[in-house]
């Protein structure tokens, strides 16, 4: 069983004959380190599972100043700019490799194809999109309750091999802090052990 079937299985609750269905329905998808998956202002026409490596969801502030850091995500994630896939928008992010990546990767028509593989699709699919928001609930309640440092604990305590593959500017802006707040927090944990 591919990682992407346990996924599946374990996420969605998918029976084992259906399983090998859906997952044959993904295709096998390789990015280099600074290769985007979707830019900004592209149509997101796939939703991909990543296998491993790091991919980094950002944009510019509203003064195209700066870069902002949304999401970073490691192997065992979807990636997807979800508005853009299901609305048919333009994305509102780049979506890019921070490493090399391997991901499985299905299209908007063979995601809509599911249904006719997996006949409780609609009842996954919102499961899905489910707990895509309260993911989202989740950081957003984490960046407005949470001190930095617990912000960093957090994410280490969860994710600790990011903070050897991913740059540190963009973890500090994932979690919300200017780089030097970050790197004060690190020196200060680093020294309390």
């Amino acid at each position: 069983m591919t990682e992407l079937e346990n996924y599946i299985s374990g996420y969605f609750g998918i029976a084992q004959k259906d399983l090998a269905n859906l997952a044959s329905m993904f295709e096998e998808v390789s990015l280099t380190k600074g290769e985007y998956f979707v830019k900004k202002e592209q149509y997101s026409q796939t939703i991909g599972f990543l296998r491993n490596g790091f991919i980094r969801y950002y944009a510019s502030d509203q003064h195209g100043n700066k870069e902002v850091t949304q999401w970073i995500a490691s192997g065992g994630n979807f990636i997807a700019e979800i508005s853009s896939f299901t609305f048919k928008t333009a994305s509102r992010f780049n979506i890019q490799a921070l490493t090399d990546c391997q991901l499985y990767v299905i299209s908007n028509e063979r995601w809509n194809e599911i249904v006719n593989v997996i006949p409780r699709w609609p009842e996954l699919e919102k499961l899905f999109l489910t707990k895509c928001f309260v993911t989202m609930e989740n950081r957003i309640f984490a960046h407005l309750s949470m001190t930095a440092e617990e912000r960093y604990l957090e994410l280490f305590e969860t994710n600790p091999e990011i903070l050897n593959q991913v740059p540190l500017q963009h973890l500090a802006s994932m979690l919300g802090m200017s780089p030097e707040t970050f790197s004060r927090v690190r020196k200060k944990l680093m020294e309390a052990k």
